[in-house]
């Protein structure tokens, strides 16, 4: 499983017009599944981002998490985070698992991430077209790999 977090000022996810996610403070979270991962990546990379400490603390210094800041989530599928560019100029995909085992491992995911947090996580729609808007805050972007744990 590979995530790429970006600590936000605001978010949204819109489909078809209508915004599905929105978040203020916090962090917006792309998720993209490999079909062997387990709820073992899950609940690794959920404790990863709740406890990352990469909010400000009143010295100025990231040295605070998001659970600390009381910040939002919004988790959003992205199975592009698996792409291939070894060959060739075309992207290839076969890492990324196929959409009938990433759907519901999108689902299982937010359901451990939402287990461990205390305030609402948004969503968006996983196959959709989604249009993700975001205030990169810093800009803080941070990729972790539960495979490789980083």
């Amino acid at each position: 499983m590979r995530v790429v977090i970006q600590r936000v000022q605001h978010a949204s996810v819109t489909v078809e017009g209508n915004v599905i996610g929105k978040i203020e403070k916090g962090l917006l979270v792309l998720a993209g599944f490999e079909e062997n991962d387990t709820n073992e990546d899950f609940e690794w990379i959920a404790n990863k981002i709740i406890q990352l400490r990469i909010f400000n603390d009143e010295n100025g210094v990231m040295n605070v998490s998001v659970q600390n800041v009381e910040g939002d989530l919004l988790v959003v599928s992205q199975f592009t985070l698996h792409a291939s560019t070894k060959k060739g100029n075309r992207p290839s995909y076969i890492k990324s698992s196929p959409p009938n085992i990433a759907k519901n491992q999108y689902h299982e995911f937010v359901r451990v991430l939402q287990n461990k947090y205390l305030r609402p996580i948004k969503i968006g729609e996983f196959g959709a077209d989604m249009k993700v808007e975001l205030l990169n805050d810093g800009p803080v972007t941070i990729c972790i790999d539960s495979k490789n744990r980083e």
